[in-house]
């Protein structure tokens, strides 16, 4: 598990001399459950490794909507901007309708901030179960890199005689040079940098090129041109449909791969799935010169909320990536290496919420004492 940093955050690192501010935003339903136990462990590791973290609290969500009506204003924006970084539990409230808080809050923070890129790694765990029958950790292994403030996700579009019979809905997909191109070089730095670490040195570009004519074929386009920059790095092409097959199929296979927003999204929760659940699957949405932000992929379990049986896991794998990407590479670590020793262990029966065998709070606290 790696993640790249801009210059400007290993300035602000440097200046700062190990101390940083995060922004918590725990959110709905299982979302402050999580974020405590992710919380927890960053101090441990902060303990053991002499760094400092100053939390900042933000209750952005469901719950402040409903009583307030808003939902992320501007001011938010600006303090934001001003923090090292931002982690979040879950957003997503059953008395909100559907798309206020996606929109106004998760999308906003992206398209704001510009965390272009979506990073999500893809690994088997000893001791994590994958519905792929006879797959080992080492054959689970791959990085999804996603453009992240294009493509549907714009809401660029509108309806013509909404309501009726003859009623029109578009939605535009909007890819432009500059995002496509910074995504795809990030991707093949990326893929350069995990080769140091064994990876595969191959970056396959997944898109539908052979349908979505134009849109994709900048994609390509793109992809190969700045591949010549990279010729130690193997440039592998997939259709999402092929890829999604193979990732089931043949996961050993990949190493790298990077796509648009629409095909990150849907990918990566099958990428989810075959790394034993969402009760394990972290992600970072970063902008590599400015501030990024990191979360569990999963959403607010509201059915669970309140009755300490959510898996922390994703959450505190989630903390490991933004320690890193903040140049905190040994604290990552040490956090990725703890939990690996708990599910190891077999202390933890499923990946499961309410079938750990553990409470939320009990694998916080293993994880924690093995930092």
């Amino acid at each position: 598990m790696q993640a790249l940093k801009g210059k400007k955050m290993e300035e602000k690192s440097i200046q700062k001399g190990r101390s940083y501010q995060i922004g918590l935003i725990p959110g709905d339903g299982v979302g402050p459950e999580v974020i405590n136990e992710g919380v927890k462990v960053l101090k441990a590791v902060g303990e053991k490794l002499r760094i400092k973290f100053e939390f900042v609290n933000y209750d952005f969500g469901g719950e402040k909507n409903l009583r307030t009506g808003e939902v992320l204003p501007e001011q938010a924006i600006e303090e934001f901007k001003k923090l090292d970084s931002l982690y979040l539990g879950a957003i997503g409230h059953p008395q909100v309708k559907p798309g206020v808080l996606e929109k106004g809050l998760l999308l906003k923070m992206r398209f704001a901030l510009d965390q272009y890129i979506n990073l999500r790694p893809v690994v088997l765990y000893p001791g994590v179960e994958t519905p792929l029958k006879n797959k080992k950790p080492e054959e689970i292994n791959f990085v999804v890199i996603r453009e992240n403030t294009e493509g549907l996700y714009c809401g660029i579009g509108g309806f013509f005689k909404k309501g009726t019979k003859d009623e029109v809905a578009i939605q535009e997909d909007v890819n432009t040079y500059k995002g496509v191109e910074r995504c795809i070089r990030y991707a093949f730095e990326y893929t350069k940098k995990r080769a140091l670490g064994g990876g595969k040195k191959r970056l396959t570009l997944v898109d539908k090129a052979n349908v979505l004519t134009y849109g994709h074929d900048l994609w390509q386009r793109v992809f190969y041109a700045v591949g010549e920059g990279y010729p130690e790095i193997e440039k592998d092409h997939q259709y999402v449909d092929a890829c999604c097959m193979w990732m089931v199929k043949n996961p050993e296979y990949f190493d790298c791969l990077v796509t648009c927003n629409m095909f990150g999204d849907i990918i990566t929760d099958l990428g989810a799935i075959i790394q034993g659940g969402l009760g394990i699957a972290a992600g970072a949405n970063i902008n590599p010169n400015g501030v990024s932000m990191f979360e569990p992929i999963h959403g607010s379990a509201p059915k669970y909320a309140k009755k300490n049986v959510i898996n922390p896991i994703a959450t505190i794998m989630a903390g490991a990536l933004m320690l890193e990407t903040l140049g905190e590479t040994e604290a990552g670590k040490t956090v990725e290496q703890a939990v690996k020793q708990v599910l190891a262990s077999g202390k933890i029966k499923s990946m499961e919420a309410g079938k750990m065998g553990l409470s939320t709070g009990e694998v916080g606290d293993l994880i924690a004492k093995l930092v």
